[in-house]
């Protein structure tokens, strides 16, 4: 698999696209203004206490409160208060935890009422951005991540990825940690660490340290509800969880960005620097690699598959509907049921790139064709959970319910990507919307392949607006030269003024409409 990152850089923030083999699969947007970052650490105030809910709001400087549950206080949020309270009284003078005795465990079933009051200072970390009407979701069990290991402090506790299979590995990754990590503090070791030699487990660890420290050293000083230790940018964010030798390239369109980004690469993975190169190509950079036609493509309601299916997705506040319809043609009208899995499958792998694409987190209802062998169903439940293997965001599937229904949860920690892709209308004012016009020519083939290949029709003609006819013969190797020798017959193509730019229809050698 070849990957590639895509990144255009503007004064307004940077949108990153992640190519898996040509085909976009996840889309990022990083604004300049945005200060809520998950990851960040803010000094938060406790605004009112809700024993109800058992929770706490939180002031972290947002126009809403932030919500801290509980259940993500964190055991060990007793050490974390008295480490904040000696800290801002002068108290406490080392920048690590070796002289500080750790507070036993809170209780997993206790109240937030008697862990908080109105008014405390407690540090907390973003753990999902503001989302729509609610503020930031806080975590005070705080937690520092590098490239290859997190740092946990008030902690002791070495846990390694599942991923790493290997006994011999994890135990050598163990033993690295235990002999450099500080006291007090535990180590999550991350799956790119695999393989890894002690001198880049060791300086990563630094890093988290020297983070620390930083966070220490501000403490005192911070104003309630300021930040006090940022997460890095989302570009470098991406690069420190997925860069591998899988990538090829990563290009970049701004000078600035461009040498960020080599340093950064650099910094974390010396023999990829050189895959770091900077856009030149007069073409915006998201035009010239094809990013801009796929997005317009991959968003809106309705998406198409290339089979001739397509998918109907609906978004409300509470879940994601998904609804996949198998279009007008089939690829084998003998066997229903293998048509309804061939169907099924092609869209479970689409649906597994949209909900990454998009990231559509919470509740998402996939209604898939009815398929009544139990095999057959279980084959796509398992192909389905293969294709969301690649998913970093955390997920839960749910095989197929008795009505067909499958259900998946998907972590949510960002507001959902939305790209409105209909443009106006140029034949009614902007009354009225169509699909995207950079797709036409698509939606064009994709109706030679039914009516050509799957029905056989022959000698037919496309009619289309003056302007598309004008393209589409344009130059020495026409459109119209290219369909011939891929359907192996001429295909005509006659202007109707009457149309609508993106109108076309295909009429047989009866001059009948062929209706589709």
């Amino acid at each position: 698999m070849i990957k590639e990152l895509i990144i255009d850089s503007s004064p307004s923030g940077a949108t990153i696209a992640l190519l898996q083999d040509k085909q976009l699969v996840e889309l990022h947007k990083e604004q300049t203004t945005n200060n809520y970052t998950v990851g960040d650490i803010y000094l938060g105030k406790i605004k009112k206490i809700m024993p109800g809910l058992n929770a706490a709001f939180v002031d972290v400087g947002y126009e809403k409160d932030a919500f801290l549950h509980y259940l993500d206080l964190g055991p060990q949020v007793q050490s974390l208060l008295k480490l904040t309270k000696q800290v801002r009284s002068g108290g406490y003078q080392s920048k690590l935890l070796d002289h500080l005795k750790l507070e036993a465990d809170i209780n997993k079933g206790g109240k937030i009422s008697e862990i908080l009051t109105k008014g405390q200072l407690l540090p907390v970390q973003i753990a999902k951005e503001p989302i729509s009407t609610k503020g930031p979701r806080l975590s005070a069990d705080l937690s520092i991540a590098g490239r290859y290991v997190v740092l946990v402090p008030f902690s002791e506790v070495i846990s390694i990825s599942k991923k790493i299979k290997s006994n011999t590995e994890r135990q050598r990754l163990r033993k690295i940690v235990e002999s450099i990590k500080p006291k007090h503090f535990g180590v999550i070791i991350r799956t790119v660490s695999e393989g890894k030699g002690v001198t880049e487990m060791q300086k990563d660890l630094l890093d988290l340290i020297a983070k620390w420290e930083t966070l220490i050293t501000k403490l005192p000083s911070v104003e309630p509800s300021k930040k006090i230790l940022g997460e890095i940018d989302r570009t470098s964010t991406i690069l420190r969880d997925i860069l591998n030798s899988d990538f090829q390239s990563i290009y970049v369109n701004d000078n600035g960005m461009y040498e960020e980004v080599k340093s950064y690469v650099h910094e974390i993975s010396p023999d990829l620097e050189n895959i770091v190169r900077l856009h030149k190509h007069r073409d915006p950079i998201f035009e010239h690699y094809g990013i801009e036609k796929q997005i317009k493509g991959a968003f809106g309601k309705t998406v198409n598959l290339a089979g001739g299916a397509y998918l109907v997705i609906e978004h409300t506040e509470a879940l994601h509907v998904i609804d996949v319809n198998s279009g007008n043609r089939t690829a084998n009208k003998e066997n229903q049921e293998e048509n309804a899995l061939q169907v099924n499958k092609e869209a479970a792998r689409e649906i597994a790139r949209q909900l990454r694409l998009r990231d559509m987190g919470g509740i998402v209802v996939i209604d898939f064709i009815d398929m009544h062998k139990p095999l057959n169903r279980k084959e796509l439940f398992d192909y389905l959970r293969g294709e969301m293997a690649h998913d970093r965001a955390k997920h839960t599937i749910l095989p197929p319910s008795k009505f067909g229904l499958v259900q998946i949860t998907r972590q949510r920690v960002r507001p959902e990507m939305n790209i409105v892709t209909s443009e106006v209308c140029p034949t009614c004012h902007g009354t009225g919307a169509i699909r995207p016009s950079i797709l036409l020519l698509d939606d064009i083939e994709n109706n030679f392949n039914y009516i050509l290949l799957e029905q056989n029709e022959k000698d037919i003609t496309l009619c289309v607006h003056p302007y598309i006819e004008a393209y589409i013969k344009k130059g020495l190797y026409t459109r119209q030269m290219k369909w011939y020798f891929k359907y192996k017959q001429w295909i005509k193509v006659k202007s109707n003024p009457a149309y609508q730019i993106t109108e076309f229809r295909f009429f047989s050698s009866k001059d009948e409409e062929i209706k589709l």
